[in-house]
């Protein structure tokens, strides 16, 4: 067959894959949806994924029959494409090549990018779309910080177990580096400080990441009127219009507010008088609501995360998925940004908030190129081809790999910031 592959470039190409998995580190720690390839073909890469259904219950006060209390259940879904389309292309000359190393070398470092490419995808996404936001004062020292991440989940009813903390290299070792100091503790304070590593703290599994995002600071001041018929969103699973019966995308929400300026994209804040519920009791956690801002739209609109749910309309479907305390009140509210000074961005989620979606790509073996292919255990595949070029004597590679990342549910991640004074 022509511009088949060697044996040396078979046995490389294993390797190469075999690294690249060992990389995923970040992606492990998320669920993942594998799709039929011909009809994401057909459905343009994007599916509707379901958010998880969150129940009520009612007191039987008439005995068993509970005839007239059934309700109708609201059936959530967002948008989940296979976006990212990542390759890594070199070439060598037929002098090159001479030195079999070159090709393992350059291999290396496209599994690098490659792993690399989904993990940042993963972190951007936790980091860019997690509504859930614990700003500590200080430098990161350690177990309270953590407990902090522990105690906003719990308020909100996130499932214990699964939950992942990334956290920038300077603020990882910052906690290190107080468990270092703890001599009453066997093991961990001498692995932080031999190390400087964490592990599982105030149940967080926790990662060290050499890249973070960043956040800048937000001094604007900014109100919204908090009438309840004006910001009270209702979750519906479908809409119509012209061409009929169309998904809705609940995780966003378009509010109304004295001023934009100063608002950029990713910001975090809080509503007076808007407190978090419980997403199960609907019990008031005392806690003020934390959302982000996904979009400025105008001078005076903005898109924001999570959608308020006061359930203040009282239909089933914001009885089910409500997320603040009730408004009833016309008053003004006064935002409060949270993210006061630039910091980096410290993602927070469980693992049923984020998914990642396998794509495969489908190259001809045979014509012109040849083509070799493997997937991880998550099922993320690699697509290695390659093409001599008889004017140039010199050989194409390329690496390749196709996925998406989605966040189902950003009121199950967050992001934790530091040095907000």
């Amino acid at each position: 067959m022509a511009n088949s592959f060697s044996k040396e470039e078979r046995v490389a190409f294993e390797q190469l894959l075999e690294g690249f998995q060992d990389a995923l580190v970040l992606s492990r720690n998320v669920n993942v949806y594998n799709t039929d390839q011909a009809m994401m073909e057909r459905a343009n890469d994007t599916v509707w994924r379901p958010m998880p259904y969150i129940s009520t219950s009612i007191d039987a006060a008439s005995g068993t029959d509970i005839s007239a209390s059934f309700k109708d259940f609201t059936q959530l879904s967002v948008p989940s494409s296979i976006g990212f389309n990542k390759a890594v292309p070199f070439s060598l000359t037929s002098k090159e090549l001479r030195d079999q190393l070159q090709e393992g070398r350059l291999g290396e470092a496209a599994k690098q990018k490659l792993a690399s490419d989904i993990n940042v995808a993963v972190m951007n996404v936790a980091a860019n779309q997690g509504t859930m936001v614990v700003a500590r004062t200080g430098a990161a020292s350690g177990f309270d910080d953590v407990a902090e991440c522990e105690a906003i989940m719990n308020e909100a009813g996130v499932m214990s177990e699964n939950r992942y903390l990334a956290l920038s290299t300077r603020d990882y070792n910052g906690m290190a580096s107080n468990l270092a100091g703890r001599q009453n503790m066997t093991d961990l304070p001498k692995t932080a400080y031999q190390r400087a590593y964490v592990g599982m703290i105030a149940s967080f599994d926790t990662y060290k990441l050499d890249y973070a995002n960043r956040i800048g600071a937000n001094a604007a001041t900014v109100t919204m009127d908090t009438t309840g018929s004006l910001i009270d969103y209702v979750p519906a699973a479908t809409s119509t219009s012209v061409g009929g019966q169309i998904n809705v995308d609940n995780r966003y929400q378009t509010i109304t507010v004295s001023t934009t300026t100063g608002v950029t994209a990713g910001d975090a804040f809080t509503v007076a008088g808007l407190n978090a519920v419980h997403h199960i009791t609907k019990e008031d956690t005392g806690q003020p609501k934390t959302f982000r801002v996904v979009s400025v739209d105008s001078g005076t609109t903005m898109t924001i995360s999570p959608p308020m749910i006061s359930a203040g309309g009282g239909t089933d479907a914001e009885v089910q998925y409500q997320n603040i305390t009730d408004v009833s009140t016309s008053a003004t509210a006064g935002l409060t940004f949270l993210n006061v000074a630039a910091a980096n961005v410290n993602p927070f989620w469980h693992r049923d908030s984020i998914e990642l979606m396998p794509g495969r790509y489908s190259v001809p073996g045979g014509a012109g190129a040849d083509v070799m292919r493997a997937a991880t255990d998550q099922g993320i595949e690699l697509v290695m081809t390659k093409q001599f070029d008889i004017n140039t004597h010199k050989i194409k590679y390329r690496v390749d790999t196709l996925f998406g990342v989605t966040c189902v549910n950003p009121e199950m991640a967050g992001i934790m910031l530091f040095g907000q004074s």
